[in-house]
Protein backbone atom coordinates (compact mmCIF):
# COMPACT_ATOMS: atom_id res chain seq x y z
CA UNK A 1 0.00 0.00 0.00
CA UNK A 2 1.34 3.55 -0.63
CA UNK A 3 0.28 5.23 2.00
CA UNK A 4 1.98 8.77 0.21
CA UNK A 5 0.27 8.89 -3.19
CA UNK A 6 -0.48 12.24 -4.26
CA UNK A 7 -4.05 12.76 -5.45
CA UNK A 8 -4.34 15.28 -8.17
CA UNK A 9 -8.55 16.82 -7.37
CA UNK A 10 -10.10 15.69 -11.28
CA UNK A 11 -11.68 17.76 -14.26
CA UNK A 12 -14.25 16.28 -16.05
CA UNK A 13 -16.83 18.64 -17.11
CA UNK A 14 -14.76 21.24 -15.92
CA UNK A 15 -14.54 21.46 -11.89
CA UNK A 16 -18.39 23.61 -11.34
CA UNK A 17 -17.35 26.92 -10.52
CA UNK A 18 -20.60 27.19 -8.12
CA UNK A 19 -19.93 30.85 -7.62
CA UNK A 20 -21.57 31.13 -11.37
CA UNK A 21 -24.79 28.99 -9.97
CA UNK A 22 -27.15 31.22 -8.79
CA UNK A 23 -28.82 30.43 -5.92
CA UNK A 24 -31.80 31.76 -5.16
CA UNK A 25 -31.78 35.16 -2.51
CA UNK A 26 -34.17 33.31 -0.17
CA UNK A 27 -33.29 29.69 -0.03
CA UNK A 28 -31.64 30.55 3.43
CA UNK A 29 -35.68 30.54 4.27
CA UNK A 30 -36.41 27.22 2.72
CA UNK A 31 -37.80 23.63 4.29
CA UNK A 32 -34.70 21.24 3.64
CA UNK A 33 -37.76 19.04 1.91
CA UNK A 34 -38.32 21.79 -0.01
CA UNK A 35 -34.93 22.04 -0.71
CA UNK A 36 -34.41 18.69 -1.90
CA UNK A 37 -37.29 19.34 -4.29
CA UNK A 38 -35.96 21.60 -6.01
CA UNK A 39 -32.86 19.80 -5.96
CA UNK A 40 -35.17 16.41 -7.77
CA UNK A 41 -36.43 19.22 -10.30
CA UNK A 42 -32.62 19.87 -11.29
CA UNK A 43 -31.27 22.59 -9.47
CA UNK A 44 -27.92 22.90 -8.79
CA UNK A 45 -25.83 24.67 -6.99
CA UNK A 46 -24.20 25.23 -3.84
CA UNK A 47 -25.85 24.47 -0.63
CA UNK A 48 -24.20 27.05 1.85
CA UNK A 49 -26.62 29.56 3.11
CA UNK A 50 -29.66 26.91 2.07
CA UNK A 51 -31.76 26.04 4.85
CA UNK A 52 -30.73 28.14 7.55
CA UNK A 53 -30.46 25.87 11.22
CA UNK A 54 -30.32 22.23 9.32
CA UNK A 55 -27.87 19.86 8.96
CA UNK A 56 -26.00 19.19 5.79
CA UNK A 57 -24.08 16.17 5.01
CA UNK A 58 -21.06 14.79 2.64
CA UNK A 59 -22.17 11.68 0.26
CA UNK A 60 -20.08 8.30 -0.56
CA UNK A 61 -21.44 5.39 -1.91
CA UNK A 62 -19.50 2.11 -2.18
CA UNK A 63 -20.01 -1.32 -2.79
CA UNK A 64 -21.07 -3.91 -0.22
CA UNK A 65 -17.23 -5.43 -0.31
CA UNK A 66 -15.65 -2.24 0.33
CA UNK A 67 -18.16 -0.86 2.64
CA UNK A 68 -16.50 -2.29 6.14
CA UNK A 69 -13.15 -0.67 5.60
CA UNK A 70 -14.99 2.67 4.48
CA UNK A 71 -16.86 2.00 7.91
CA UNK A 72 -13.32 1.87 9.61
CA UNK A 73 -11.75 4.52 7.94
CA UNK A 74 -14.21 6.70 8.95
CA UNK A 75 -14.04 5.67 12.59
CA UNK A 76 -10.40 5.98 12.04
CA UNK A 77 -10.41 9.31 10.99
CA UNK A 78 -13.26 10.98 12.42
CA UNK A 79 -12.31 14.89 11.88
CA UNK A 80 -12.65 14.53 8.00
CA UNK A 81 -15.23 11.72 8.03
CA UNK A 82 -18.41 12.02 10.98
CA UNK A 83 -20.12 9.32 10.31
CA UNK A 84 -24.14 10.45 10.85
CA UNK A 85 -25.82 7.61 9.04
CA UNK A 86 -25.25 4.61 6.78
CA UNK A 87 -27.95 2.96 4.69
CA UNK A 88 -28.34 -1.18 3.93
CA UNK A 89 -27.18 -2.10 0.87
CA UNK A 90 -28.83 -0.80 -1.99
CA UNK A 91 -30.91 1.38 0.15
CA UNK A 92 -31.28 5.10 -0.70
CA UNK A 93 -33.47 6.40 2.22
CA UNK A 94 -32.12 7.58 5.75
CA UNK A 95 -34.01 8.74 9.06
CA UNK A 96 -32.17 11.98 8.79
CA UNK A 97 -34.98 12.88 5.83
CA UNK A 98 -38.19 11.65 5.76
CA UNK A 99 -39.00 10.42 2.31
CA UNK A 100 -35.84 11.77 0.93
CA UNK A 101 -34.01 9.90 -2.06
CA UNK A 102 -29.92 9.86 -2.29
CA UNK A 103 -30.28 9.16 -5.77
CA UNK A 104 -31.63 12.52 -6.84
CA UNK A 105 -32.18 15.15 -3.67
CA UNK A 106 -28.66 16.77 -4.15
CA UNK A 107 -27.56 19.39 -5.97
CA UNK A 108 -24.63 17.88 -8.25
CA UNK A 109 -23.02 14.08 -7.65
CA UNK A 110 -20.12 12.00 -8.98
CA UNK A 111 -19.59 9.36 -10.11
CA UNK A 112 -16.13 7.24 -9.48
CA UNK A 113 -14.74 4.30 -11.47
CA UNK A 114 -10.60 2.96 -10.21
CA UNK A 115 -10.69 6.77 -8.58
CA UNK A 116 -11.13 7.82 -12.22
CA UNK A 117 -14.08 10.69 -12.08
CA UNK A 118 -16.35 9.03 -15.03
CA UNK A 119 -19.38 11.83 -14.91
CA UNK A 120 -20.92 14.68 -12.81
CA UNK A 121 -24.62 14.09 -13.33
CA UNK A 122 -27.57 15.81 -11.38
CA UNK A 123 -29.15 12.61 -10.17
CA UNK A 124 -27.66 9.24 -10.33
CA UNK A 125 -30.96 7.03 -10.57
CA UNK A 126 -29.06 5.09 -13.71
CA UNK A 127 -25.76 4.84 -11.66
CA UNK A 128 -27.58 2.83 -8.76
CA UNK A 129 -26.30 -0.26 -7.89
CA UNK A 130 -28.14 -3.27 -5.22
CA UNK A 131 -24.88 -3.15 -3.55
CA UNK A 132 -24.06 0.08 -2.79
CA UNK A 133 -24.44 1.18 0.69
CA UNK A 134 -23.77 4.96 1.33
CA UNK A 135 -22.65 6.82 3.89
CA UNK A 136 -23.63 10.50 5.30
CA UNK A 137 -20.72 12.68 6.96
CA UNK A 138 -21.03 15.59 8.90
CA UNK A 139 -20.33 18.84 6.96
CA UNK A 140 -18.91 21.93 8.45
CA UNK A 141 -21.98 23.82 6.13
CA UNK A 142 -24.00 22.99 9.12
CA UNK A 143 -21.53 25.27 11.85
CA UNK A 144 -21.50 28.24 9.69
CA UNK A 145 -25.21 29.35 11.61
CA UNK A 146 -23.58 28.72 14.80
CA UNK A 147 -20.63 30.65 13.59
CA UNK A 148 -22.77 33.69 12.10
CA UNK A 149 -24.61 33.76 15.48
CA UNK A 150 -21.51 34.27 17.01
CA UNK A 151 -20.58 37.36 15.02
CA UNK A 152 -18.27 35.85 11.86
CA UNK A 153 -18.14 36.57 8.79
CA UNK A 154 -18.75 34.32 6.05
CA UNK A 155 -16.94 35.56 3.36
CA UNK A 156 -17.88 32.73 0.56
CA UNK A 157 -21.66 32.97 1.41
CA UNK A 158 -21.28 37.14 1.53
CA UNK A 159 -19.60 36.59 -2.19
CA UNK A 160 -21.46 33.96 -3.55
CA UNK A 161 -19.26 30.95 -3.73
CA UNK A 162 -18.54 27.65 -3.08
CA UNK A 163 -16.51 27.41 -0.01
CA UNK A 164 -12.07 26.35 -1.27
CA UNK A 165 -10.77 23.18 -0.44
CA UNK A 166 -7.71 22.00 -0.11
CA UNK A 167 -5.85 18.63 -0.31
CA UNK A 168 -3.39 18.83 2.20
CA UNK A 169 0.04 16.74 2.87
CA UNK A 170 -1.34 15.36 5.76
CA UNK A 171 -2.26 11.56 5.64
CA UNK A 172 -5.32 10.31 7.02
CA UNK A 173 -4.65 6.91 8.65
CA UNK A 174 -5.52 3.87 6.41
CA UNK A 175 -8.11 1.44 6.96
CA UNK A 176 -7.84 -1.79 4.27
CA UNK A 177 -7.33 -1.30 0.70
CA UNK A 178 -8.17 2.52 2.21
CA UNK A 179 -5.78 5.37 1.93
CA UNK A 180 -5.42 9.28 1.33
CA UNK A 181 -4.77 12.59 1.93
CA UNK A 182 -6.83 14.84 4.30
CA UNK A 183 -8.76 17.65 2.52
CA UNK A 184 -9.75 20.77 4.45
CA UNK A 185 -12.35 23.37 3.76
CA UNK A 186 -10.93 27.32 4.29
CA UNK A 187 -12.76 30.20 6.37
CA UNK A 188 -11.22 33.48 6.23
CA UNK A 189 -11.97 34.51 9.77
CA UNK A 190 -10.68 38.33 11.34
CA UNK A 191 -8.59 38.37 14.06
CA UNK A 192 -11.55 39.23 16.46
CA UNK A 193 -13.16 36.63 16.09
CA UNK A 194 -10.91 33.86 16.04
CA UNK A 195 -11.65 32.46 19.36
CA UNK A 196 -15.70 32.43 18.63
CA UNK A 197 -14.64 30.49 15.56
CA UNK A 198 -13.20 27.92 17.08
CA UNK A 199 -15.10 27.87 20.29
CA UNK A 200 -18.71 26.96 18.42
CA UNK A 201 -17.55 25.00 16.21
CA UNK A 202 -15.84 22.78 18.36
CA UNK A 203 -19.21 22.01 19.96
CA UNK A 204 -20.11 20.49 17.00
CA UNK A 205 -17.82 17.32 16.50
CA UNK A 206 -19.97 15.35 14.52
CA UNK A 207 -19.76 17.83 11.68
CA UNK A 208 -15.95 18.33 11.97
CA UNK A 209 -15.52 20.24 14.57
CA UNK A 210 -12.47 22.18 15.86
CA UNK A 211 -9.95 23.56 13.43
CA UNK A 212 -6.92 21.41 11.99
CA UNK A 213 -5.04 24.61 11.12
CA UNK A 214 -4.89 28.44 11.44
CA UNK A 215 -2.49 30.43 9.93
CA UNK A 216 0.19 29.96 7.56
CA UNK A 217 -1.17 27.05 4.70
CA UNK A 218 1.86 26.00 4.13
CA UNK A 219 1.57 24.03 7.60
CA UNK A 220 -0.59 21.92 5.77
CA UNK A 221 1.07 21.36 2.52
CA UNK A 222 -0.89 24.15 0.91
CA UNK A 223 0.95 26.41 -1.93
CA UNK A 224 -1.42 28.88 -3.23
CA UNK A 225 -4.64 29.48 -1.48
CA UNK A 226 -6.21 31.50 -4.77
CA UNK A 227 -6.31 28.03 -6.51
CA UNK A 228 -8.27 25.58 -4.27
CA UNK A 229 -8.17 22.10 -5.08
CA UNK A 230 -12.17 21.85 -5.60
CA UNK A 231 -15.21 24.76 -4.36
CA UNK A 232 -14.36 28.79 -5.31
CA UNK A 233 -11.22 31.05 -4.56
CA UNK A 234 -12.72 33.48 -1.93
CA UNK A 235 -11.20 36.87 -1.08
CA UNK A 236 -10.10 37.84 2.68
CA UNK A 237 -10.21 41.05 4.27
CA UNK A 238 -6.47 42.62 4.72
CA UNK A 239 -6.03 41.29 8.05
CA UNK A 240 -8.30 37.92 7.68
CA UNK A 241 -6.58 34.95 9.13
CA UNK A 242 -6.91 31.26 6.77
CA UNK A 243 -8.58 28.97 9.27
CA UNK A 244 -9.04 25.28 7.83
CA UNK A 245 -11.23 22.36 8.99
CA UNK A 246 -11.45 18.70 7.88
CA UNK A 247 -13.50 18.25 5.02
CA UNK A 248 -15.76 15.96 4.17
CA UNK A 249 -14.14 15.54 0.25
CA UNK A 250 -11.70 13.65 2.17
CA UNK A 251 -13.31 10.56 0.71
CA UNK A 252 -12.71 11.41 -2.55
CA UNK A 253 -9.17 12.17 -2.21
CA UNK A 254 -9.34 8.33 -0.82
CA UNK A 255 -11.26 6.99 -3.94
CA UNK A 256 -8.61 8.87 -6.42
CA UNK A 257 -5.85 7.29 -4.18
CA UNK A 258 -7.15 3.61 -3.49
CA UNK A 259 -9.01 3.31 -6.70
CA UNK A 260 -12.46 0.78 -5.60
CA UNK A 261 -14.33 -0.09 -8.69
CA UNK A 262 -16.70 2.00 -8.51
CA UNK A 263 -18.26 4.72 -6.18
CA UNK A 264 -20.70 7.43 -6.17
CA UNK A 265 -20.02 11.05 -3.75
CA UNK A 266 -21.75 14.26 -3.74
CA UNK A 267 -20.11 17.27 -5.68
CA UNK A 268 -17.81 19.66 -3.68
CA UNK A 269 -20.23 21.84 -1.75
CA UNK A 270 -23.32 20.78 -2.81
CA UNK A 271 -24.86 18.57 0.13
CA UNK A 272 -27.58 16.50 1.54
CA UNK A 273 -29.87 18.43 3.05
CA UNK A 274 -31.40 16.81 6.57
CA UNK A 275 -34.63 17.82 8.52
CA UNK A 276 -32.16 17.10 11.58
CA UNK A 277 -31.79 20.93 13.44
CA UNK A 278 -27.82 21.87 13.50
CA UNK A 279 -28.42 22.40 17.93
CA UNK A 280 -29.09 18.11 17.68
CA UNK A 281 -25.38 17.74 16.59
CA UNK A 282 -24.25 20.37 19.75
CA UNK A 283 -22.49 18.98 22.63
CA UNK A 284 -23.05 21.95 25.13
Amino acid sequence: MNDTVQVRPPVLTGDRSPSLLKTPGHAHAWTPARARRRFRSGLSVPTAGIAAGHAQANLVSVPADWAYEMLLFCQRNPKPCPVLDVTDAGSWSTPLAAGADLRTDLPGYRVWEHGALVAEPTDVVDYWRSDLVSFLIGCSFTFEWALTSAGVPMRHIEQGRNVSMYVTARQCRPAGRLHGPMVVSMRPVPPEHLSAAIRESSLLPAVHGSPVHCGDPSGLGIEDLSRPDFGDPVIAAPDDIPVFWACGVTPQAVLMASRPPFAITHAPGQMFLTDTRDEQYRVA
